[in-house]
């Protein structure tokens, strides 16, 4: 039987960026299936944080997350957008990617598009280069976008996680009946999927992590 995984994140958590490595390697050549579940840190039109001017947020991105970026040989560099993009459109874009049987390859495509590739993931006219080469149909993305089209598919998705799902900080993995908050290396991440083997009991193992109001670090 499939062990099903929800992973909480959003696209300008760093904690998130990096925690889906390990995630990854944990779950190789398992039955597992991920569902990935939007959080907004800064939902619109509240205020959202500025990180690249602020030296004390980043940084302890650069001397905390970075050298564990490095560790997992992972690319990592400090977007230069400022301030932190919102993240609802590219989330709707998700929603999209998602019925259309690609929503974890549009997750780790925006991912590096920001982390890497220091994009603004907050501009339509980027989250639509990014879904054209997922092999989305450009014109038809961008009426999405547009017209908002996956807009309560979305609200409805955060709802879930802001008032129901427990959840209050990002990354989260929801493994079966474990969860797991936080930057969790492959070892921890794969002890938690085989005691969801072993016991239905539910526990939390909580990692470094980003929350609402103060964010990363």
């Amino acid at each position: 039987m499939t062990l099903k995984i929800k992973a909480y994140s959003d696209f300008v958590c760093a904690w998130c960026f990096v925690g889906k490595f390990p995630l990854a390697e944990a779950i190789k050549d398992k039955d597992v299936e991920i569902e990935w579940m939007p959080y907004e840190l800064s939902p619109s039109p509240g205020p959202t944080v500025d990180i690249k001017n602020d030296p004390v947020k980043s940084g302890g991105i650069k001397s905390i997350i970075f050298p564990i970026a490095k560790e997992l040989g992972v690319t990592m560099n400090l977007p230069p957008v400022s301030p932190n993009p919102y993240t609802h459109l590219a989330f709707e874009g998700y929603q999209y990617a998602k019925a259309h049987g690609k929503g974890g390859a549009y997750i780790h495509r925006v991912f590096g598009a920001y982390y890497q590739e220091e994009k603004d993931i907050g501009k339509v006219s980027v989250l639509i280069s990014l879904a054209a080469e997922l092999g989305f149909d450009e014109m038809e993305f961008k009426k999405a976008l547009e017209t908002r089209r996956y807009q309560e598919a979305h609200q409805k998705a955060l709802h879930h996680a802001y008032y129901e799902s427990g959840v209050r900080a990002v990354p989260t993995y929801i493994i079966g009946n474990q969860v797991l908050q936080g930057f969790h290396r492959k070892e921890a991440i794969e002890m938690a999927i085989q005691k969801e083997l072993d016991t239905s009991d539910l526990s939390k193992t909580e990692g470094e992590s980003c929350r609402m109001d103060d964010h990363c670090l």
